[in-house]
């Protein structure tokens, strides 16, 4: 299984339509065996999942994502596991164990309205995020 990790200095980066780097993980029989970041290149919010599926990724981890992006990943066949922070191997690793904690229905409500200030966390409970509704990307 091919799991992908929106990613930045080894932790899960927070807003999957702005994520530069995926971190996509090769996985058998329950362990990691291989590993590669891979750069988005300003794919953008549509074009992400689109590369997730290029990559062959069927299981994507991130922190706050809205309903077009999981919409497009949902289409792709990509099973999304949201609301998620910290080490990006850690989460990997507990999804691996089936420990692994997230929120189903994780999504962002502030971006229409200019709200992007030092100390967001896209994923958390701070400035809406987090299962409230919305449209983070």
């Amino acid at each position: 299984m091919k799991i992908a990790v929106t990613y930045e200095n080894g932790t899960i980066f927070q807003h999957f339509g702005h994520a530069e780097q995926f971190k996509v993980y090769d996985t058998e029989e329950g362990k990691i065996v291989n590993t590669q970041v891979v750069n988005t290149e300003g794919s953008g919010h549509g074009a992400l999942a689109g590369l997730l599926s290029d990559l062959q990724v069927e299981t994507l981890i991130c922190g706050g994502i809205g309903a077009g992006a999981q919409t497009a990943l949902a289409e792709a066949g990509i099973q999304l596991y949201g609301g998620v922070s910290g080490s990006a191997d850690e989460a990997v690793n507990a999804l691996l164990e089936g420990t692994l904690s997230y929120q189903p229905d994780v999504r962002c409500d502030h971006h229409d309205h200019g709200d992007h200030g030092e100390g967001h966390q896209c994923g958390a409970e701070k400035h809406g995020c987090g299962g409230r509704g919305g449209a983070c990307q």
